[in-house]
C-alpha cells in the first residue's frame, strides 16, 4: 500500500506539470518556458534533421520540412495526453483493486470517454470524471489554438509575399534598393522606402509578439519554397542598414532606424525563446560580422550601376554598415541555421552544404544587367 500511495503522489506531480505546460502554451498570452513542449519540439526537430541529412536539394528539403511544425503540434498533443493518462493511472493505483493494468485501463477509458471500464469505488469515480473532463479540455484547447495560430501565420505571410516583387526570392537587402531604381518603381525612391520600412516595423512588432507566444509559428514555413519570414526580415534590415550607411542625409532616415531597431529586437526575443545565443550589446570594433568588405563593396557597385543616390563610397560606408549589422548578425545567422531557412545571400551557413542563392530576377533584367552577385555566406 505504501508504494501505491507513492504512485498517487507521483501522479499528482505529473498532472500538475502537464496542466502547467498545457495552460502556459495554449492560454497564457506570453512565452512560457515549458519543458514538456521544449522536449517534444527538440525530439521532432532531431527526427527531421536525421531525415533531411542526406537531402541536398533545397526544394526537396523544404517539402519535407514543411511537415515539421504540424507534426510537432500532433506530437506535443500526444505527449500531453499520454502524460495525463499515466498521471491519472498512477493516482488510481491505490483506489482500484488489482494491478496497475486495471488502473491504466480505467484511466484510458475515462480520458477518451470510451466507457468500457466502469469506476469501482466512489473515490475512483471522482477521478474518472476529472480525467474525462481533462481530456476534453486539452483537445478542445488545442483545436481552438489552431485558428489563432493560422490567423497569425496568414498575417505574417501577406507582407512576406509582397516583398517578392521588391526583393526577389530568396530575399536580399541590396536587391531591395536596386529594384527601387529599375523595373518595379518609376517614382520617388524616398516614398517607396518610407512605406516599406514603416510597414516592416509594424510587422516585426507583431511577429515578435506572436512568435514568442506561439513558438510553433517560428517553424511554420511559407507556401513558396524560397520564401521565408526570417530571410525576408533580414533583407529589409540589410536594406535599411545600407541606406543609412550610404546615404546618411537622405530620407527616410527615421523609418529606416526604427525598422532596424524593431527588427533586431524581434530577432533577439525569438532567439531567446528558442534558447539560442543572443549578444545584447555587441561591440562593432570587437565582434566581426559574417559579411566581408569585398562582398559589401560588390553590393555598393550594384547600386552605383543603377544610379542609386550614394553619398559615401564603399570604404567610407563600411564602418557604419558594420555598426548596424553587428546588432543582429549573430542572432539572424543562428536562427537561419536552426530553422533551415532558404540559403539567401548574407544569411550565413546552413545545416547542409550548399551555395547561397542569388535572388531570382525577371529574365529581361538579367539579360540587360549581364551580371549577378557572387555567392557568399
Amino acid at each position: 500500500m505504501a508504494w501505491d500511495w507513492l504512485a498517487f503522489a507521483v501522479g499528482i506531480l505529473v498532472l500538475i506539470g502537464t496542466a502547467v505546460s498545457v495552460v502556459g502554451t495554449l492560454v497564457v498570452p506570453r512565452g512560457i518556458d515549458s519543458r514538456i513542449s521544449r522536449c517534444a519540439d527538440y525530439a521532432v526537430d532531431l527526427a527531421f534533421r536525421v531525415v533531411t541529412a542526406p537531402v541536398r536539394d533545397f526544394r526537396r528539403r523544404d517539402q519535407i520540412l514543411a511537415w515539421q511544425a504540424p507534426i510537432g503540434l500532433l506530437v506535443r498533443l500526444a505527449v500531453w495526453i499520454g502524460l495525463l493518462l499515466v498521471g491519472y493511472a498512477l493516482m488510481l493505483t491505490p483506489l482500484v483493486p488489482g494491478t496497475f493494468d486495471h488502473a491504466f485501463a480505467e484511466s484510458g477509458s475515462s480520458m477518451f470517454t470510451l466507457g468500457y471500464a466502469a469506476p469501482t469505488t466512489n473515490a475512483s469515480s471522482a477521478l474518472d470524471y476529472m480525467a474525462a473532463y481533462t481530456g476534453l479540455i486539452v483537445v478542445g484547447l488545442q483545436v481552438g489554438y489552431l485558428p489563432t495560430l493560422y490567423s497569425a501565420f496568414n498575417r505574417r505571410e501577406t507582407l512576406v509575399t509582397l516583398l517578392i516583387a521588391r526583393a526577389g526570392v530568396p530575399s536580399w537587402g541590396p536587391e531591395i534598393l536596386v529594384r527601387t531604381r529599375w523595373g518595379i518603381y518609376d517614382g520617388n525612391t524616398e516614398s517607396v522606402l518610407a512605406e516599406l520600412f514603416d510597414a516592416w516595423q509594424s510587422w516585426a512588432a507583431e511577429v515578435a509578439e506572436s512568435h514568442t507566444t506561439y513558438l510553433t509559428l517560428v517553424r511554420l514555413r511559407s507556401p513558396r519554397p524560397l520564401s521565408h519570414w526570417l530571410t525576408a526580415l533580414l533583407s529589409v534590415m540589410d536594406a535599411a542598414a545600407l541606406h543609412l550607411s550610404l546615404t546618411p542625409s537622405s530620407q527616410p532616415k527615421d523609418a529606416a532606424r526604427l525598422s532596424l531597431r524593431m527588427g533586431f529586437t524581434a530577432l533577439n526575443q525569438i532567439a531567446r525563446t528558442m534558447r539560442l545565443p543572443v549578444d545584447e550589446d555587441p561591440d562593432p570594433d570587437q565582434v566581426p560580422i559574417s559579411i566581408s568588405y569585398p562582398e559589401f563593396a560588390e553590393a555598393v557597385e550594384m547600386l552605383q550601376a543603377v544610379n542609386y543616390p550614394l553619398e559615401r563610397t564603399a570604404e567610407q560606408a563600411w564602418p557604419h554598415f558594420r555598426g548596424w549589422r553587428v546588432n543582429y548578425d549573430m542572432t539572424a545567422l543562428a536562427l537561419a541555421k536552426a530553422l533551415d531557412a532558404p540559403p539567401a545571400l548574407w544569411s550565413g551557413p546552413r545545416r547542409w552544404r550548399g551555395d547561397p542563392m542569388v535572388p531570382l530576377r525577371p529574365a529581361a533584367r538579367q539579360a540587360k544587367d549581364g551580371r549577378s552577385p557572387k555567392p557568399n555566406t
